[in-house]
């Protein structure tokens, strides 16, 4: 299988001095590398033209996010199996080999996403995908290893292949032509979340998402919205709710729109009382964007098949706040 590494970088000069080296020296022999720019107004490209001229840069026109970045580098590379890579991401010695091992013998297995460890605490799992995403019955994402932003420690209890409901956009695989089949990464989102909704389109049509935690590799995360950026909140809860309009299945549709808009709210109003009312207001926004939205993405819900059985949990908000259960092994 010919597999493309695929970096996407905006003004990211730093990281990619930082990160570039690694991903060379433990993939150049079974991948080619690429870098997706979104029209860096830094010396990024310069940068790497110059010191690592076996990278293949592809100049996107503009800025348009994640989606739309890697739709149109992705567009023009040849490849079996394309990795979405973050430039915030470490790789590490033989991490590609247990993951192209799943592709070559499951043949639908389309999409798969390593062990995600935090570069800034090595031991421990990475907020944005851990051990492999899920979701509960309203929508919500949460890891094997990450519930909310508690995070476990790496004991080695998620050392396994196994079966997930997302994988983390900070370092995904699939199958080029499952990436095509489906339509690619939903340019509507921006960025965050997408790949959850990416994911969720592959299942519906037949596919399968799995974890490979003996491939690891470390995020460094928020290197372009930190958790604290009000922008990404924003986006989060937007695109959560975008999610299940676009995919929630039919019999829990109205139900767990409108339990959404409630607890959206309840969460409004916690940040109101942590003196962070600029959230507040993001998640305002937020909504206000779900709404000018709203039947757009009814009009993509009636293209796709639904997945029924798409959340592992009923509630991690009641689960998480209410009987205060912070791993994963504590779910019930």
């Amino acid at each position: 299988m010919k597999t493309a590494i695929v970096i996407l970088n905006w003004n990211g000069q730093k990281l990619l001095e930082e990160f570039l080296p690694a991903i060379l020296n433990f993939s150049a022999d079974l991948a080619t590398i690429h870098l997706a720019d979104n029209a860096s107004t830094d010396s990024s490209i310069q940068y790497v033209r110059t010191y690592y001229p076996a990278v293949n840069i592809i100049e996107n026109k503009s800025n348009g996010g994640y989606a739309k970045g890697y739709n149109d580098a992705l567009a023009t590379i040849e490849a079996d199996i394309y990795c979405l890579l973050n430039s915030d991401v470490e790789v590490t010695e033989n991490w590609l080999a247990p993951v192209l091992s799943v592709f070559e013998k499951e043949q639908q297995t389309a999409i798969i996403q390593p062990k995600l460890l935090d570069l800034k605490d090595r031991n421990r799992f990475e907020y944005a995908g851990a051990g492999g995403g899920f979701l509960d019955l309203y929508g919500y994402p949460y890891c094997r290893g990450r519930v909310f932003n508690d995070l476990e420690i790496d004991e080695g209890q998620f050392n396994d292949v196994t079966e997930i409901f997302w994988a983390s956009g900070a370092c995904l695989f699939i199958r080029s032509k499952v990436y095509h089949e489906i339509g690619g990464l939903d340019e509507d989102y921006f960025a965050h979340q997408e790949e959850i909704d990416l994911c969720w389109r592959a299942q519906n049509v037949g596919y399968k998402v799995k974890y490979v935690g003996n491939s690891t590799v470390f995020h460094l995360g928020g290197a372009t919205l930190h958790e604290t950026n009000p922008q990404k909140t924003y986006l989060n809860f937007r695109n959560s709710l975008l999610n299940v309009v676009k995919n929630v299945p039919a019999k829990w549709f109205l139900f767990v729109i409108f339990s959404r808009l409630i607890l959206d709210g309840i969460a409004g109003i916690k940040f109101l009382f942590e003196l962070r009312p600029v959230h507040t207001f993001a998640i305002l926004k937020a909504h206000i964007s779900f709404y000018k939205n709203f039947y757009k993405f009814l009009g993509k819900r009636k293209k796709l098949q639904k997945k029924q059985h798409y959340n592992k949990h009923t509630s991690i908000v009641w689960q998480y706040f209410i009987l205060k259960r912070k791993k994963f092994s504590a779910l019930k």
